[in-house]
């Protein structure tokens, strides 16, 4: 098997790609060859699409590739996926009404980045849970900070 620890976190149609383009193969012949749709192919290897096992399977006896390779990559990809989310802090959303992000989505926002106009609009608008969460994610020396700058 290749060496995964190179490309660990990798998206499998990634490196599905590079093979096909090192072998010189097409992706949508490759695909009818391996019975599966083209968009499908062209997808997973856009990394907009997941590698299946059935798919892997296919892929890898074609391109005499060991078993479980590309399944072993998605479950990396998966892993580094995760971790990324996971890394991402954020306050309890369940807290803060939308209402208060009115002109954004909540989803969107980079609480890091934006801590300081997080905690005005939330101190200006927000009620009292909402004011708690946000002490909370962000502590009292980043909110005196922030009141301070803004004149209260």
């Amino acid at each position: 098997m290749k060496s995964l620890e190179m490309i660990k976190g990798v998206h499998p149609g990634f490196v599905l790609e590079r093979e096909l383009k090192k072998r010189n193969i097409r992706k949508g012949p490759f695909a009818l060859l391996v019975n599966e749709f083209p968009q499908t192919v062209v997808s997973i290897t856009k990394g907009k699409r997941k590698m299946n096992t059935v798919l892997s399977l296919k892929i890898e006896k074609e391109l005499d590739i060991e078993e479980g390779y590309f399944m072993m990559l998605q479950v990396y990809y998966d892993i580094a996926e995760e971790k990324k989310k996971l890394n991402q802090k954020k306050p309890n959303l369940k807290k803060l009404r939308p209402v208060l992000f009115w002109d954004t989505r909540m989803e969107n926002i980079d609480w890091e980045r934006q801590k300081m106009a997080v905690i005005k609009r939330v101190y200006e608008r927000g009620n009292e849970i909402e004011k708690n969460e946000i002490l909370r994610f962000y502590g009292k020396e980043s909110i005196k900070e922030a009141l301070k700058s803004n004149g209260k």
